[in-house]
């Protein structure tokens, strides 16, 4: 793989990172005053899937929308305002943390309700094909969502009505040994495994490594040009182990924020976060590869990082700059 991708990569990811982090301390100040998710952990399969989509792809998200804003080439600072509720936000502030999203980059709707944008994706998958159209729509959900109704029926009908749509399951409750293949899946889910399910519906189904960006960046870029052509639709399981700051209530920073040093010797993360660093987190992982196959060294790392870092603090200074809505815009009204 080209070296100038790879670091495209490395900064989306260390992008989504620091964004994510930066999240926690919003809340811890009282900028978020109610319940909010993160994308820690997966941010290699969003990295990866939305690297292999063309601009003007349609992208659906869920709950974990601010990776996948971000991935697709969100603006840091409108993302962060959004989610603190901000005019200066993607949304003028209406959508909050839960319903970031971005028309302009083809993300033009984001659910909260599990599986609340699958049939609506596939709405606009059915319209492209009516109209003979190029442009691909790609669905992210979490595993839950295959526990609602709506999952069976939108699959059910993008597989009669044969439509251009790629379902990508985000399953972030795989163990480091079952995402390696070392293990039997610990889902709650009567199928022995989730990705079984579509198969059922005949859907062409492929699992992935979701902590790998390059394999994500593969499949499901090999699937997009399928879709174009006139297949479809896809099922994608992307596995990953959830991130220790996850568990609980709300988000925590388990560990501290990241140190990027953590790629030249994962063993040095803190007990909370060590085992995890070592054998699931996506950034330190590909950051780590990067420097073993010689496409970085740990200064120019380090450098990368601070770009991200500096990016990232002058995104959340225009957040907060940002003023509150006016009552009339959050109406609708003017």
């Amino acid at each position: 793989m080209h070296r100038d991708l790879q670091l495209r990569f490395l900064r989306t990811m260390l992008r989504i990172r620091r964004v994510e982090e930066r999240c926690i301390a919003f809340a811890e100040t009282g900028e978020i005053r109610a319940h909010y998710h993160l994308y820690i952990g997966q941010e290699a399969a969003g990295t990866g899937a939305s690297a292999a989509l063309a601009p003007d792809d349609y992208v659906f998200t869920t709950h974990r929308n601010h990776g996948h804003v971000i991935a697709k080439g969100g603006d840091p600072g409108k993302v962060l305002a959004e989610i603190i509720g901000r005019s200066g936000g993607y949304l003028g502030g209406r959508g909050g943390t839960f319903h970031v999203a971005a028309p302009e980059l083809g993300i033009p709707h984001t659910s909260a309700i599990v599986g609340g944008s699958l049939p609506i994706a596939a709405g606009v998958a059915f319209a492209v094909r009516r109209r003979k159209g190029q442009r691909a729509t790609l669905a992210f959900f979490g595993d839950g969502t295959m526990e609602e109704g709506v999952f069976y029926e939108t699959l059910n009908l993008a597989q009669l009505w044969r439509l251009p749509l790629v379902f990508f399951m985000e399953n972030n409750s795989v163990s480091a040994a079952e995402r390696a293949g070392r293990g039997s899946p610990t889902s709650e889910h009567a199928a022995k495994a989730l990705s079984d399910v579509p198969r059922a519906f005949g859907v062409e189904t492929a699992t992935v490594d979701g902590t790998d960006v390059e394999a994500v960046f593969a499949l499901v870029r090999r699937l997009l040009e399928r879709v174009r052509s006139g297949e479809g639709p896809f099922f994608v399981e992307s596995r990953t182990t959830r991130w220790p700051g996850n568990y609980g209530a709300f988000p925590k920073l388990v560990g501290g924020t990241t140190d990027i040093a953590w790629a030249l010797d994962a063993a040095s993360a803190p007990d909370g976060v060590r085992a995890w660093t070592m054998e699931s987190d996506p950034v330190i992982a590909y950051a780590a590869k990067l420097l073993w196959h010689g496409a970085i060294d740990a200064a120019a790392l380090r450098a990368i990082d601070a770009e991200v870092r500096g990016e990232v603090d002058r995104a959340a200074r225009f957040a907060l700059e940002s003023p509150l809505p006016q009552a009339e815009a959050l109406a609708g009204v003017g």
